[in-house]
């Protein structure tokens, strides 16, 4: 019994510092941007890629972590366009071509069918690709040439990730020592009580070091590929409706710009007078139009009573005289 006691007491010391380590790394765990679960191809959700720069010398840039001169910086990047196309249908075959000779893939496709005022129902796509990262300019000048025009709306949105990556990598470190230290504890440990808790430690231990891989893992397999977002709209759907020279629509429009200005104001006026010049008048009447109103009945009423009162006297004295 003495030799367990001694063989315990050191168990449970290093169970307590080991506790102490994991709940120091939970302490210090950040909170990582998006969802760091790997999509499938088929998928509509598209993650973001994230590419590998090589960092400038300093290693420092306005919103970017501090990193050691000529360290690679992981960029997340993303790109949206929106293109007037004449056939949606066709662009969306050869953007979706493109990306396979590119050695990407297409993260989601949809072609449907766009009712415009005039009733006329014309095609428009929205497809969402990726490919690889090097390659990124080159795929946008390629979607951009699928239009005769000027793109709707054209984005391209980067974000250093470069800390949290590394900050995975410390937390993966200290998380991985601790797993060894926990293992070499529970191997020493003879009381049952004392396995399961360090057994218990070794199960969550083991769990934040396996989200952390994948967190990581993430990041890895995004390095290589960006993505693109490419809404393609038909010609249709923007030229106005012209007659000659007169375009009904853009009279249209006024007319229905002007109706909804008036609308506004109705509404607007609606709104002062329910809640504004109603209750103002409500207050008015009873202060001033109220009591002034009381008044004038009552001194009407005791005018009456007086004119009434001779004639009720000379009505009793008539009745005596008859009698």
């Amino acid at each position: 019994m003495m030799k367990i006691a001694r063989t315990t007491t050191p168990v449970l010391i290093s169970a307590i510092l080991i506790s102490l380590l994991l709940a120091s790394c939970a302490a210090a765990k950040r909170s990582e941007p998006g969802v760091y679960e790997s999509p499938t191809s088929g998928e509509a959700y598209m993650a973001p890629a994230v590419q590998l720069v090589e960092a400038p010398v300093g290693g420092y840039q306005a919103g970017t972590a501090q990193t050691q001169p000529g360290a690679e910086r992981m960029v997340v990047k993303n790109a949206q366009l929106s293109l007037v196309v004449a056939d949606p249908a066709a662009s969306m075959k050869r953007i979706s071509d493109m990306a396979d000779q590119m050695g990407g893939f297409v993260v989601s496709a949809n072609l449907y069918q766009q009712r415009l005022e005039s009733g006329v129902e014309v095609p428009r796509a929205e497809i969402t690709l990726r490919v690889p990262a090097e390659r990124l300019n080159e795929a946008l000048e390629r979607i951009r040439q699928e239009s005769d025009q000027i793109p709707l709306t054209e984005t391209i949105n980067s974000q250093d990730v470069t800390a949290e990556y590394t900050d995975l990598q410390s937390r993966l470190r200290n998380l991985e020592e601790a797993e060894a230290q926990l293992r070499d504890i529970m191997d020493s440990a003879t009381k049952t009580e004392d396995v399961l808790a360090v057994y218990n430690e070794l199960v969550r231990t083991r769990e934040q070091i396996e989200m952390i891989k994948g967190q990581m893992q993430y990041y890895e397999q995004s390095s290589a590929l960006s993505s693109i977002s490419v809404s393609l709209i038909a010609n249709e759907a923007v030229q106005p409706l012209t007659i000659g020279r007169w375009q009904p629509v853009g009279v249209a429009k006024q007319a229905i710009q002007s109706l909804i200005s008036a609308f506004k104001f109705i509404v607007n006026a609606a709104i002062w007078i329910v809640l504004f010049v109603l209750p103002v008048l409500l207050l008015l009447f009873v202060i001033f139009i109220l009591p002034l109103y009381l008044v004038v009945r009552l001194w009407r009423r005791r005018r009456l009573s007086k004119r009434s009162l001779p004639a009720t006297e000379s009505e009793q004295n008539l009745e005596q005289r008859i009698n």
